[in-house]
Order: structure tokens, then sequence, then C-alpha cells
């Protein structure tokens, strides 16, 4: 099995090597292109006004100067070429990646483009429970279920044409974890995201988008309450994001 790896947190960082470390369980045949720097919140944005360096750092592995999306189009188009990849992993993220975060995420956006470019694409992310002093290793839970989780996403056997999987890890020890759920995106409170105001040492203004901590509900089946359940979250995703149900009230209005 041919894996292709990239991540949205660069190519240098540690949730990366944790996820070569359990694509290694699965397969001797990994293939690893991600971005020089961090492109988290990059989202499923692709670099059309600037090209695209691609850097040779190492046997099968390579540096892009540019987005998730563009290191997966690189991988597929340029790097492996007619040696197409069984599946694309995408992460291991530092953060979960669950609700709203779908959206802005460079970690799922690199799934997403695996998916469209027709590659069955899993992301994968890792909740940091800055709660625990005792989780030394914050990607411990992913290296220790990883590998399982993945092999039996992939027993499903083809997803779609437009799907993918999202699987989050509890910040918890890997003994700690109880279980796996098949879960449904979640919704947040999305008061917590605030602007905070700064002012540099020249006395300027700077601002900072930053998420608020506060409690919210987590509906039962939902991502959030299977990660604060402790559990690993698996959920399906559709690229399609048609309403339905919006559709046909579309259509009544304008049928008069």
């Amino acid at each position: 099995m041919r894996i292709l790896l990239t991540n949205d947190d660069g190519i240098n960082a540690p949730g990366l090597e944790a996820l070569e470390e359990i694509a290694r369980e699965i397969s001797d045949d990994v293939w690893i292109v991600a971005p020089e720097a961090d492109q988290s919140g990059a989202s499923h944005s692709i670099s059309i006004s600037d090209p695209l360096r691609l850097r040779e750092i190492g046997d099968k592995r390579f540096a892009v100067r540019g987005t998730p999306s563009d290191c997966v189009i690189m991988g597929l188009r340029h790097v492996l070429g007619d040696r197409r990849p069984d599946v694309v992993l995408s992460g291991v993220n530092r953060g979960q990646n669950v609700a709203e975060d779908v959206t802005y995420s460079g970690t799922i956006a690199g799934a997403i483009e695996g998916t469209i470019l027709g590659v069955r694409s899993i992301a994968l992310s890792q909740n940091l429970n800055r709660a625990r002093e005792d989780l030394d290793d914050p990607f411990a839970v992913a290296r220790a279920h990883g590998a399982d989780v993945i092999r039996r996403i992939l027993k499903v056997g083809e997803f779609g044409r437009d799907r993918l999987v999202n699987v989050n890890f509890p910040g918890c020890l890997p003994d700690e974890v109880k279980g796996v759920q098949i879960t449904h995106q979640g919704q947040r409170d999305q008061e917590l995201l605030k602007i905070e105001r700064r002012v540099d040492g020249r006395g300027n203004p700077y601002f900072w988008i930053v998420f608020g901590q506060a409690e919210y509900k987590a509906v039962e089946g939902a991502d959030l309450a299977a990660i604060r359940s402790g559990r690993i979250s698996v959920t399906p995703l559709k690229i399609d994001l048609t309403d339905e149900v919006l559709v046909d009230r579309l259509k009544a209005a304008f049928d008069d």
C-alpha cells in the first residue's frame, strides 16, 4: 500500500512525525509532501498567484512552499505521478478539528484535496488537553491507536467520490481511551471567537483572532461530545455542501 502524508503544521511538526510512525505500521511505502512552514487555518486555499517551490529534504520526503492543498496536488501530480497512492493521510494536527474547525482547517483541506483527486483520504487531529499536566507526549493517543483506526476505516472500501473521514483523538493517556465513536459534525457557540487588541513597542495597535475558553453544550453523537467523553471521534464528511431542504424551499419561492 502506498501512502501519501501531508499536514498543515509544517514539515518539521511533531504531529507529522507521529503520523509517519502510524503510517509505517501499515506500510513501508510512505511518501511525505508537506508545507515548508505552518499553514494552520489555511483551509482549502491553493496558490494561484505565487509559484510553488519544491524541496527534497530526504528519502520520499518533500517540503513545499505552499498550502496543504498545494502539497497534495504537488504530491499526486508531480512527485508521485503515475505511482498513485492508495490513501492520503493528513495530520496529525496539533489540536482537534471538530465542529466549525472543519471549515478553517488546513488538515481537513489536505484530505479534501486528496478526495477531489480521487484518492481515499483521512484527516487526523489530536486534542490538546492543557488541563492534564501528566500528558508528556501530546500525540500519545494518536500514536497508540492511529494505525488500528486507519486500518478499520480502510476496511470500508471506497468512500465515494466526494467523501472523506475526519478522525479526532481525545486528550488523555492511551489506556484511558473509551473506544471509538462514529459521529456527526458538531456545532459550537461562535461567540467564543474574539478579536484581541494589543499594542506593539512603538505604540501601534495589532490584533489576534482568539478563541475564548468557555463551557458549551456538546450534543450527544457529535464529534465534540465524543472527544469530551474520552472517545476517538470518526466523522464521515462530504464535499458537496448542498442543503437539499433549502433547495426545495428556494424552488418554492421562485415558482410563482
